[in-house]
């Protein structure tokens, strides 16, 4: 127990060290303030990641950096806030990888449904040098690429009826992301696929223009969608990463050091967020339960998965070598 004791105590001094020494590295620095936005609410994994990084970022920099968030939308939807950081009116953010990939096509790989088998396996592609290959992408399109957080797998949600395979599908209006991965599985699934944007969709559910939506369990939990959404079926079709994003003109304008922190606060924050979301889930859909919907949690996912071969027939090639690489390294 001593022995125990006295390695936490010499971790936690080396650990003291190393922030005394990386605050000392900015007394010379002009005091920045950097904008990170996202487009959910305060109880979502997104803000849990933000204010993580918020917290890193400050002590390590001595709050030379200052992070602002600006949550729910506040600065706009996320394609909204990609192109803000394009011309450097919004300085960071972290966003779902369906809109990123609009900006870097190859990162729509991916959103091809049923690619991972576990959120660890997802992790070790991300995480790894596949995963940093197209986050150093984003820099072809005056952006940033530093973290994978997560948005989660995947489900989806209805008003209507039960859905245990494809056919209970048929002709049920989702939303889905502007992404054209996400509207073409749907559709081979049966539904009457709208892409819009998430904040439109809550609108459209409440006024019942759509019939459901499809998003993992915290997004479906901390938007309370039980309101309106009556049936879940734990389809977990699609693992989404979630990246934190930097503007060029926001990233260029800050000294090696302050990058140096930004990138390693923005993956410890984004594990941190993943951890958070494993221990949440159970409890939520217990929480999504007890309000009243009916959740399928053992759907025919083999019916579901043949259902969208076509869709790797027409995207496999189109991300160049990705695909047969994020494959291999799942074997």
């Amino acid at each position: 127990m001593k022995t125990f004791a006295r390695s936490t105590l010499a971790l936690g001094i080396s650990l003291a060290l190393v922030s005394a020494a990386n605050a000392a590295d900015f007394a010379d620095m002009d005091p920045v303030t950097l904008r990170l936005a996202h487009v959910v609410n305060e109880q979502d994994g997104f803000h849990i990641a933000a204010t993580k990084f918020e917290e890193l970022v400050e002590e390590r920099t001595d709050g030379k950096v200052d992070i602002e968030i600006y949550p729910n939308a506040t600065l706009g939807d996320e394609r909204t806030l990609l192109e803000g950081m394009q011309i450097g009116t919004v300085d960071m953010g972290v966003i779902t990888n369906g809109p990123v990939a609009n900006f870097v096509e190859e990162m729509a790989v991916f959103e091809l449904p049923f690619l991972f088998p576990s959120p660890e396996a997802a992790y070790e592609v991300l995480d790894g040098p596949i995963g940093q290959e197209l986050l150093n992408k984003l820099s072809e399109v005056n952006l940033k690429g530093m973290a994978y957080a997560e948005r989660g797998f995947r489900n989806l949600t209805n008003s209507e009826r039960a859905v245990n395979s494809p056919e209970d599908l048929d002709g049920l209006r989702i939303r889905v992301m502007e992404n054209p991965v996400y509207t073409d599985t749907f559709r081979e699934l049966g539904a009457n696929a709208i892409p819009m944007a998430w904040t439109e969709a809550l609108t459209a559910m409440q006024q019942g223009t759509i019939d459901g939506q499809e998003n993992p369990v915290n997004v479906i939990h901390s938007f309370n969608l039980d309101e309106t959404q009556n049936y879940m079926t734990l389809s977990r079709h699609t693992y989404a990463p979630a990246i934190f994003v930097m503007g060029m003109p926001a990233w260029n304008q800050l000294p090696e050091n302050a990058q140096e922190v930004l990138l390693a606060a923005a993956q410890e924050a984004a594990e941190h967020e993943r951890q958070v979301n494993a221990e949440m889930e159970s409890e939520q859909l217990q929480a999504l339960r007890d309000a009243g919907m009916e959740i399928n949690d053992d759907p025919d996912m083999e019916a579901f998965q043949a259902a969208v071969a076509p869709v790797y027939e027409k995207y496999g090639e189109q991300f160049g070598d990705y695909l047969p690489r994020i494959q291999e390294a799942l074997k």
